[in-house]
């Protein structure tokens, strides 16, 4: 293996189960099709229900577990929470996976 691609040293227990909790909530269809409309901008949860084709109550569950996970964070502006990604490694992963699985 090239050495600009090591990866280094084995990630230690704890790092590993992060790791693993965090492929876990990706591991989810209702929560991709979130993270994939939040991409590119802020929405509110009546506006990801409308865009994933879900209720708000069952969008404000999955939220909660992206949040918990770190994947997502939220923004209030008056009565409104907006949600937007954690920062940009969270777009970067998704991109990456469908560049993987679109590969022939």
């Amino acid at each position: 293996m090239d050495d600009s691609k090591k990866m280094g040293a084995l990630p230690d227990d704890e790092d590993l189960s992060k790791i693993v909790q965090a492929f876990k909530v990706f591991g989810d269809n209702t929560r991709i099709k979130i993270l994939w409309s939040l991409a590119d901008e802020q929405l509110c949860v009546y506006d990801i229900a409308r865009a994933v084709g879900m209720s708000q109550s069952a969008v404000s569950h999955q939220l909660r577990i992206l949040r918990q996970a770190r994947l997502v964070k939220v923004r209030r502006e008056g009565k409104n929470n907006y949600y937007s990604l954690d920062d940009e490694h969270i777009q970067r992963i998704i991109e990456q996976v469908v560049i993987h699985v679109r590969e022939e």
